[in-house]
């Protein structure tokens, strides 16, 4: 399976993963699954950390390297093909960050881990954080 980490799973997985269930923790360290965080994420913890509203253990840089060297978590970059397929996107879900994932959780097939049930309006499946 590939999965899309939602900005605060990822921030649960690095410092705190007892926030995630057991089952689901199981699962990302199991080395057949792709684990992926976007860069739509690393934009939002940078500008939240720039703005002090998200405190970060280590730069944002250092933070990265660490989880794709330790759990082998890939980047996925933003494109023009995800950009414009938030044209496609109803307006259930405000959050511009929250929005692009959902976009590319939809085109590149990927399941979200998220704690937000509104990514399950959109059709992507999700598995709860």
């Amino acid at each position: 399976m590939k999965f899309l980490l939602d900005t605060h799973a990822f921030l649960w997985w690095d410092a705190d993963a007892e926030q995630l269930p057991d089952s689901l923790v199981k699962t990302l360290q199991d080395p057949t699954h792709e684990i992926t965080l976007s860069v739509v994420s690393a934009w939002e913890m940078q500008i939240k950390a720039a703005l002090g509203k998200l405190e970060l253990r280590t730069p944002l840089s250092t933070l990265i390297g660490e989880q794709r060297e330790k759990n082998g978590i890939g980047v996925l970059p933003i494109s023009l093909q995800h950009v414009l397929a938030l044209e496609n996107l109803g307006d259930s879900h405000k959050d511009p960050f929250d929005r692009l994932l959902i976009a590319q959780a939809r085109l590149e097939g990927l399941t979200v881990v998220t704690r937000d049930e509104r990514f399950a309006d959109y059709g992507v499946t999700v598995i709860r954080a």
